[in-house]
């Protein structure tokens, strides 16, 4: 048998609502080894601590339109008066490589994602929604002492919408504790890596 080249890397996109739990998972799996973060572009002002070109790739508006025009962005999307986007060229070279990315995005930018069918990005692509059943998500974010009654109604409601979305998934991680996620998370990954169509 012929040698392998290094195989291409996994796309997994990870989405679910606020409380579900994504990016800790994302960050556990990259800490590990297991995967790479992408790391988005923003509008927004950074944060104490944080480093451009770590964290995110902090952008000008103008700067950020330019990019928009250009095509360069997989996926981007206004939240809360900020913008962020993720750029196609990272995505595609950390691929090439035989990493595994993880992306980490609501429902919108993951539908972006899910549509672009460019070079190896369909082939490599693959996508999870995280759920966590109504009660159990209203106890994570009351127990999080961060929002207001308000604010929790409001991420709730967003919950159920982002909810609607669970279809148009490849699959479904039903949340239950913290090492449960982690270990389906981590099997779900190694599963993806070893398809035939990343082998070349």
């Amino acid at each position: 048998m012929t040698a392998m080249k290094q195989p291409l890397g996994t796309l997994l996109v990870v989405s679910g609502p606020s409380g579900s739990g994504k990016t800790t998972l994302c960050r556990r799996a990259t800490e590990n080894g297991l995967c790479v973060y992408s790391i988005s572009c923003t509008t927004r002002q950074p944060r104490p601590g944080e480093v451009n070109g770590v964290d995110y790739h902090f952008l000008t508006p103008a700067e950020f339109d330019a990019r928009v025009e250009r095509g360069d962005f997989l996926e981007y999307a206004e939240v809360h008066g900020n913008r962020y986007g993720t750029l196609k060229a990272d995505i595609l070279t950390l691929l090439e490589q035989g990493k595994n990315v993880v992306m980490d995005i609501d429902v919108q930018g993951a539908g972006q994602v899910r549509s672009c069918r460019e070079g190896i990005l369909p082939l490599c692509y693959a996508d999870v929604y995280i759920y966590v059943p109504q009660a159990e998500l209203k106890n994570r974010l009351c127990g999080r002492q961060t929002d207001g009654a308000e604010t929790i109604a409001l991420r709730l409601r967003n919950a159920e919408q982002e909810d609607a979305c669970l279809p148009q998934y490849q699959y479904c991680l039903v949340s239950s504790d913290r090492e449960t996620d982690y270990a389906s998370f981590c099997a779900l990954l190694k599963c993806q890596s070893m398809r035939v169509g990343l082998m070349r």
